[in-house]
C-alpha cells in the first residue's frame, strides 16, 4: 500500500539533515506490490485507453481494493512505458530498412552545444 515506513535510515546514513528530512527522522514510501489479478485488470483497462479519469478510475479503484492514487499513478507509469517501447518499436522499424535515425537531443545538450560553438567572423 501507500505506507511509510518509519526512520528509514536516521543512524546509517549519517547525521540528520533537519532542512531536508523536516527532522532527524525521515519518512520513506513503501512501493506498491500489485497482485497478478490486478495488474491483468489493470493491462486490461489501459489496452482499452491509456487515460483513466474520474468515476472510472474510482471505480476501477474500489474494485481492485486500491486507492485512487495507486491507479493514477500505475496508469502514468505504464503510458510512459507505452512510449518508451512505441519509439524503439519504430526505431527498430526505421533501422531494418537502413535509416538511420539523428540522435535526439534534449534542452540541456542543445543549451550545451550553443555554449561550446563559436561564432567567428571571416
Amino acid at each position: 500500500g501507500l505506507e511509510l515506513s518509519p526512520c528509514v535510515g536516521a543512524n546509517s546514513l549519517g547525521p540528520a539533515v533537519p532542512w531536508r528530512s523536516g527532522g532527524p527522522c525521515k519518512m520513506k514510501r513503501v512501493r506498491t506490490v500489485f497482485k497478478p489479478e490486478q495488474l491483468e485488470r489493470l493491462e486490461q483497462e489501459f489496452l482499452k485507453q491509456q487515460y483513466m479519469v474520474g468515476t472510472e478510475r474510482v471505480d476501477l479503484a474500489a474494485t481492485l481494493h486500491l486507492t485512487e492514487t495507486q491507479v493514477k499513478v500505475w496508469f502514468q507509469n505504464r503510458r510512459i512505458k507505452w512510449r518508451k517501447q512505441s519509439m524503439e518499436q519504430k526505431a527498430a522499424k526505421l533501422s531494418q530498412f537502413g535509416v538511420i535515425q539523428p540522435a535526439t537531443m534534449d534542452s540541456t545538450d542543445i543549451k550545451d552545444h550553443e555554449e561550446d560553438t563559436v561564432d567567428v567572423e571571416l
